[in-house]
């Protein structure tokens, strides 16, 4: 046996490294944490109205699809991608659309909620590469949405009571 005909071998056995032992599982991950990152960039744009929270689930919903028919194409997938794609739209934009109105009745500002919504998109967005991470991420938002319904805050008088005892 020559020296470098086993090194040959090596070199045209087909890939070799991270992409070649990643299956379809990956994608559906990545599909699903950019789908969450698309849904938080969304609602962060659209602001605190009803219509407007409405309006950035649904777009959240067809952004999560279009990534996931994208990562469908060029990756070894189907409509796994796709559905992935869009309930990490619609959890990204339900957890979301709450912390915004939140923020927003609070005091805070449409253009500071928004930067930091879309600075927390791009973390998700860079996040969602991770194996299993995407997974993580649409499930965390998922289980979100019900403790920031808990922690609202009650309506009260406040210091208008304190003001109608004079």
């Amino acid at each position: 046996m020559l020296v470098g005909s086993h090194l040959h071998e090596q070199r045209t056995r087909g890939g070799r490294g991270y992409g070649s032992r990643v299956g379809s599982w990956y994608w559906i991950g990545v599909s699903a944490g950019l789908g969450a990152a698309a849904g938080v960039l969304l609602a962060g744009a659209f602001g605190s109205g009803r219509g407007a929270r409405i309006a950035a689930i649904l777009l959240a919903g067809a952004a999560g699809a279009a990534i996931g028919f994208a990562i469908g194409s060029w990756q070894p997938g189907g409509w796994e991608d796709r559905a992935a794609g869009i309930v990490g739209g619609l959890t990204g934009a339900l957890g979301a659309t709450q912390t915004v109105s939140g923020a927003l009745r609070r005091g805070g500002t449409r253009v500071a909620t928004a930067a930091l919504l879309a600075g927390a998109a791009l973390v998700l967005a860079a996040l969602s590469w991770i194996p299993v991470a995407g997974y993580v991420i649409a499930l965390a938002l998922v289980l979100l949405v019900p403790l920031l319904r808990r922690t609202q805050p009650e309506r009260y008088a406040g210091l208008r009571t304190l003001a109608r005892d004079e």
